[in-house]
């Protein structure tokens, strides 16, 4: 007969380590998160592990964001967190409340750092300092919960996102970083952006227009959303030089014959935070 400890042991292995279920966040019931957690994880010093947080794009991939770390995360002393934000969380049709960090009363920079901190007690570890990855509609949330919060980022990789937010402080909210502490409830303190390793990354076929251009009367409309550049190709660039102007220590990857593939870019954000585990990360000049 299987004692109690047998089975709390057999479920902590089935649910617990690997591929977990899925937990709803304590933060906000309507939000949930899954993980990967290495296996080897009770012989490895949790002293050292990081929390990789992959965030999905409009299409909502939960479950593929946290695979494409499985691996890495068990070579790596990493614990994945892959959130989900569903689309119409309030009823009104929106799919990319999330990628700008605020929809009404929703905080989701602040339910993300909440996540990180309820896995940290759940296994022992730091949530001090996170690696964060996203790709399209997860680039927008990654870079702009790095402007928001540079100190809770070990190293970030931001993946082809349409619309971004410049490192520009003489620039409105969205456009830039000016009256973001009004209008999302958090200032900017770009100074911290120095010496913060950021990773940006591309197919380099990734060339269409029709999803990224902001018309107006668009929600997240405002004069100068589109002047970052007329393709991903221009406005990671543009993004990428807005953190370099304020210290950040960046790198784009842009991957030939590859258009908008997470799954064929992923390579290069894990040899990123491979190198700055390692210490081997050298950034463009």
């Amino acid at each position: 007969m299987t004692s109690k400890i047998e089975q709390k042991q057999k479920l902590n292995e089935v649910y617990h380590s690997g591929v977990t279920t899925i937990y709803s966040a304590r933060a906000d019931r309507r939000f949930c998160y899954t993980l990967y957690v290495p296996r080897r994880l009770a012989q490895m010093d949790r002293s050292k592990t990081t929390i990789l947080v992959s965030v999905h794009g409009t299409l909502r991939m939960q479950s593929q964001y946290r695979d494409m770390f499985a691996e890495f995360a068990e070579y790596n002393n990493c614990i994945v967190l892959a959130p989900l934000f569903p689309a119409n969380v309030l009823g009104d049709g929106n799919m990319s409340g999330y990628k700008f960090m605020r929809e009404q009363d929703i905080r989701y920079d602040l339910i993300v750092l909440d996540m990180a901190r309820e896995v940290a007690e759940k296994y022992s570890v730091s949530d001090e300092k996170l690696f964060m990855f996203g790709f399209s509609g997860g680039g927008h949330f990654t870079h702009r919960f790095t402007l928001l919060h540079p100190d809770r980022i070990k190293a970030a990789s931001v993946g082809a996102p349409g619309v971004v937010t410049l490192a520009d402080p003489d620039k409105p909210w969205w456009v830039g970083t000016k009256g973001a502490e009004e209008i999302v409830g958090q200032a900017v303190d770009l100074s911290k952006l120095k010496g913060k390793p950021i990773h940006f990354v591309i197919g380099a076929a990734d060339r269409e227009t029709w999803e990224i251009t902001i018309e107006e009367g668009d929600s997240c409309y405002m004069p100068g959303i589109n002047d970052s550049g007329e393709s991903r190709q221009e406005r990671i660039r543009s993004l990428k030089a807005s953190f370099a102007r304020h210290g950040a220590l960046t790198k784009l990857d842009a991957v030939d014959d590859v258009t908008h593939e997470v799954e064929l870019v992923i390579h290069k954000t894990r040899e990123f935070f491979a190198d700055v585990l390692n210490g081997t990360y050298i950034p463009d000049v």
